[in-house]
């Protein structure tokens, strides 16, 4: 039987080839570690911690049709994901990420991730073809990995404007590409302060007030992290609430906010409210970065 989806993820799916170390880095560093090459993206991994809550994600990005992308398609469906949503290209290659961890955080990451780009609308396909149902009215994850235009046309257009859309920047580089869901109080955004900051064009000391500047800029509802710091959800009708993160050990970062955000948005389809959404999902991106997986 063929399968529904409960959420589109919409944005990157890669290859991420991840080295992590226990030791303290610095830039030319040479240290013992693991190296590893799992299925990445943001839309990819809140799509496996979906997955993993109990949900059926639908993907829609670019895969080239290589050895790499169709060992990256059978990693996909192993995972639980619905796959014949993503369009698959002849002439661009598999997107691969690739980062160095040491105990003192992320040292540096490179993205070699044109293709998604180069694609554009063309992994939108399946919201006009009949693929999905027209106008799509269900919950949508989308990563600023895809082009300021085209996240402009997301913000504005039919395709997805009775959609309830969940939006992450990707990283503070692409925070900028969210501002029409800003100019046009669209979605729900993911944002860390550092990301908060670089969309008001200001720097903040506490998600709280990230949270309240961005509501105050036109955002419909904001989530702001600050690392190990307290965290904030606000609209423009329920205000600010807050709430601190369990405090664990960190051994890894990278997927952090990716599991934050699926974690929250699967509470909230189990029915949970916003200070419990909050709560469960500052847990789940707790236990993630200490190592264990959040289920």
């Amino acid at each position: 039987m063929k399968k529904t989806a409960d959420i589109l993820c919409i944005g990157s799916v890669l290859w991420d080839v991840i080295g992590r170390s226990a030791s303290v880095m610095r830039q030319g560093s040479d240290v013992p570690g693991r190296i590893t090459r799992l299925p990445g993206g943001v839309a990819m991994n809140i799509a496996m911690t979906l997955a993993r809550f109990g949900l059926t994600p639908a993907l829609l990005t670019a895969i080239g049709r290589d050895a790499e992308g169709d060992e990256l398609m059978a990693a996909c469906a192993a995972r639980g994901m619905i796959t014949d949503t993503i369009y698959r290209s002849d002439d661009l290659p598999t997107d691969r990420y690739m980062a160095v961890e040491g105990a003192n955080g992320l040292i540096a990451a490179i993205a070699d991730a044109h293709s998604l780009e180069a694609a554009g609308a063309k992994i939108l396909r399946p919201l006009t073809d009949g693929t999905l149902p027209a106008p799509y009215a269900g919950l949508v994850a989308l990563d600023g990995n895809l082009t300021l235009d085209l996240l402009a046309e997301i913000a504005t257009g039919d395709a997805l404007a009775q959609a309830d859309l969940r939006v992450a920047p990707a990283s503070p580089g692409k925070a900028e590409r969210l501002t029409p869901f800003l100019s046009n109080r669209r979605g729900t955004l993911y944002v860390n302060c550092e990301e908060a900051g670089l969309l008001c064009q200001t720097t903040f000391a506490t998600a709280p007030d990230a949270a309240a500047a961005l509501l105050d800029r036109g955002a419909a509802r904001v989530l702001v992290t600050n690392g190990g710091d307290e965290a904030a959800e606000g609209d423009a009708t329920g205000g600010v609430i807050h709430a601190t993160p369990p405090q664990v050990l960190v051994t890894r970062v990278t997927g952090a906010g990716d599991t934050f955000m699926a974690a929250h948005i699967a509470a909230e389809a189990r029915g949970a409210d916003r200070h419990a959404a909050l709560a469960q999902a500052l847990e789940a991106a707790a236990i993630y970065v200490s190592g264990d997986t959040p289920n």
